[in-house]
């Protein structure tokens, strides 16, 4: 069945669905808090504000995505991040992440997530569920999101350091 729309433009909704959604909710919220009195109003402020976040959140995540059809399938399950590619693969546990650098040199560029024993797992940044890892990025104590777009976006020429754990945590 042929779709009515070019895939391109499909693509490029997709791509940007967080903040899509977010600029939906922003706008209900905003219609409510102008076209209604008392509790709807105030409930339409705070959907107005619930989307803007959703919208910043989504601009982000579309930063981090920067392609697709890369080799391999990244899948992150219980705190366990696995990456299945062609040749290699393997998994690293969130919980003993000591570093995530990025790699431009290789190509396509790749996510090295190395543990606290030295082991490190090499991901294409256009694997296939790449996008998977903004969260797992996300959660870490004291990265720097916006570094780590901006690093993602230029070409540093030379590994980057993303973040690095400054100290154990013991549990």
């Amino acid at each position: 069945m042929k779709s009515f729309f070019r895939p391109e433009a499909m693509h490029g909704v997709w791509r940007w669905r967080e903040a899509l959604l977010g600029a939906f909710v922003a706008a209900c919220g905003l219609y409510w808090a102008v076209s209604q009195q008392g509790i709807l109003a105030m409930v339409g402020t705070a959907l107005a504000i619930v989307g803007a976040l959703i919208i910043f959140a989504g601009v982000q995540r579309t930063r981090f995505r920067v392609g697709a059809g890369g080799p391999g399938v990244v899948q992150v399950h219980e705190r366990l991040v696995t990456y299945y590619g062609p040749l290699d693969g393997g998994s690293v546990s969130i919980d003993a992440l000591a570093s995530v650098e990025l790699e431009p040199k290789s190509k396509p560029a790749e996510w090295v997530l190395t543990e606290v024993g030295g082991a490190a797992l090499h991901i294409p940044t256009n694997a296939a569920n790449a996008e998977a890892l903004f969260d797992v990025f996300a959660a870490l104590d004291g990265i720097k999101t916006e570094n780590m777009l901006t690093q993602l976006r230029s070409d540093p020429g030379e590994r980057v350091i993303i973040w690095k754990e400054t100290q154990r945590r013991l549990h």
